[in-house]
């Protein structure tokens, strides 16, 4: 009998399903500020700022840091669930991760609204 230790009762499935999901997004944004750049060879202060001023960039940036925050925390937890077996030193990785990942969001937030 397999018991589940740190799961909180999620499923598999929805983890697979929400980092394919998360990586869609990622991959939706990175393409097109590949464009972007690809298309504007001279960007310059002016442009970029112009192009993260408008609200639907600022939301769609905003989705992308919180699939990329997502993406990576379902990766790490599976990870650490798989790989690192004593439970206090688990779950030491797993609130470290939880707290970078807050961090990065936070920091992404302040930058991309500039609160």
């Amino acid at each position: 009998m397999v018991t589940s230790i740190t799961s909180f009762g999620r499923s598999g499935l929805y983890d697979w399903m929400f980092q394919r999901v998360t990586a869609v997004v990622l991959l939706a944004f990175t393409v097109f500020m590949m464009g972007y750049m690809l298309f504007n060879p001279n960007l310059d202060y002016q442009q970029w700022s112009q192009l993260f001023g408008c609200s639907p960039m600022r939301i769609f940036t905003l989705l992308a840091i919180l699939s990329m925050a997502a993406h990576a925390w379902i990766g790490m937890w599976s990870i650490s669930t798989d790989y690192i077996k004593p439970t206090g030193f688990r779950f030491l990785f797993q609130s470290a991760c939880g707290l970078l990942m807050f961090v990065y969001v936070a920091w992404g937030i302040q930058i991309l609204w500039g609160v």
